[in-house]
């Protein structure tokens, strides 16, 4: 902000204080980026950005009106402000429409906004300058991207809330090929700062992974016993999580919708005892502790801004136990109010095998790297179809023996976990398709006894 105005707690009072309407909520959020971006073991580029947004959302009676806007100037505050009351004066009545949530001020309110930096990768990139050594010595190329941010949310709200958030968020992408561009490798972590990030151990995984695949077996499709490491098994159980709405169950639109009505809440779907589940203070993964919603829909509601969030179970014991929920379809459903967070925690039976144990077990079967190009078939049953990418592996007799061609897959989340084999121990995973979107992930490896590859896919 400019004009006097320098600080995004600054800009949240002006704001409420300009609004006219019956009730405001202000969202500012004050977001900065650090990436270093390379290719064929050389530094492509690097660069910082920064970022602002803010939401303003008033009520007149219970209609509401939302105007967000980016890098909103001081001179220009009011304008916004007025659009989104004149926006509620004119909505019809929403039927999400609850008392806005109460509340003070938070614990750190008033710090400043402090951003992320290129010095974030202080010690991660004198690692990657010798993993780019390595790679030249024995005739691989890496390629790949690392990303680290920070946003800073502020929510205010005429009902006396005042609460903020700083999120950092970074992840990292390793993709290893041949010196003939025939083979390769994936792999990629989260990390909340990079101080975590050990690259030599992931570019030994990636040089394992492209050994394997000298030899190449071509396989037909078919159902095939099938481990599926922690990043495979994070893109699944996100998509189920993100089709666990209340309200488009109960409406029976749904995978966990119950025939006949209502959901599926109480249900067993698996017989091990899964636990899925988020935790805004699981360490690690640590996320925003209340609802910031920029806007309603089905699965959010503005009215919730500010409600503050804690552990929630989705699936415990193998049972259905929660969906997402806001206050709103929560006096529909009669279920507690259980909004989403933003993180994802499955973890199976204590003493679970590691992958590498899994592997030296399997008799016959494939070891995956990772899922991409994941699309809904069928809501009803949450059936996905995807393909696989970057090293699907024929395990023979407790050994790797290979890499096969890449499949084309058909299989439910939901369906899977009734269908577990077995779960590994549960560790922080990045997920592949999903990353853009969703990176506090913390997954099992699984052994799946009947993977559907339905086609074999040309994709390389």
């Amino acid at each position: 902000m400019s004009d006097g105005v320098t600080t995004p707690q600054e800009t949240v009072e002006r704001a409420l204080a300009l609004s006219e309407a019956d009730g405001c909520v202000v969202i500012a959020d004050e977001g900065s980026t650090a990436n270093l971006r390379f290719a064929g073991n050389t530094l492509t580029t690097n660069g910082v950005a920064r970022s602002s947004r803010l939401t303003v959302i008033s009520v007149v009676g219970a209609g509401v009106g939302v105007v967000s806007r980016s890098a909103v100037r001081a001179d220009q505050l009011a304008d916004v402000v007025a659009a989104a009351d004149r926006a509620a004066r004119e909505a019809r009545p929403s039927e999400d429409a609850r008392p806005l949530v109460e509340g003070a001020a938070g614990a750190g309110w008033e710090r400043p906004v402090e951003p992320t930096s290129i010095d974030v990768f202080g010690d991660f990139a004198p690692a990657l300058g010798e993993a780019f050594a390595a790679a030249d010595a024995s005739g691989r190329r890496l390629y790949g991207f690392a990303e680290h941010g920070v946003t800073s949310t502020f929510v205010g709200s005429s009902a006396g809330l005042r609460v903020r958030h700083d999120q950092p968020t970074g992840r990292l992408e390793l993709n290893a090929k041949s010196a003939d561009m025939t083979r390769s490798a994936w792999t990629g972590v989260a990390t909340r700062d990079f101080s975590d990030v050990d690259v030599a151990a992931l570019d030994e995984t990636l040089t394992r992974r492209l050994d394997w695949a000298k030899r190449r077996i071509s396989l037909e499709p078919g159902r095939y016993e099938t481990l599926l490491p922690p990043t495979a098994v994070s893109d699944l159980m996100i998509y189920l999580y993100w089709s666990a709405g209340a309200r488009d169950a109960a409406d029976g639109r749904t995978v966990f919708s119950r025939p006949g009505g209502g959901t599926r809440v109480g249900e067993r779907l698996s017989t091990m005892p899964i636990s899925l589940h988020s935790d805004p203070a699981r360490a690690g993964v640590e996320c925003t502790p209340f609802v910031v919603a920029h806007s309603s829909s089905r699965e959010q509601s503005v009215f919730d801004n500010g409600l503050p969030l804690a552990h929630t179970e989705w699936i415990s014991d193998g049972t259905l136990t929660n969906l997402v929920q806001t206050r709103h379809s929560a006096e529909l459903t009669g279920l507690a109010a259980t909004p989403q967070i933003d993180n994802l925690i499955m973890t199976g039976p204590e003493g679970g095998r590691s992958l590498e144990e899994m592997i030296a077990s399997t008799e016959r079967g494939l070891l995956l790297t990772c899922l991409w190009y994941i699309r809904e078939v069928d809501p009803q049953s949450l059936l996905l179809t995807g393909l696989t990418r970057d090293g699907v592996y024929l395990v023979e007799n407790g050994e790797v023996v290979g890499e096969v061609n890449n499949f084309r897959f058909n299989e439910s989340p939901v369906d899977l976990l009734g269908r577990l084999g077995e779960v590994g121990p549960s560790e922080q995973t990045l997920p592949r398709e999903w990353n853009d979107w969703f990176t506090r992930a913390v997954m099992p490896p699984v052994r799946v006894p009947d993977f559907n590859m339905s086609t074999v896919s040309q994709a390389s």
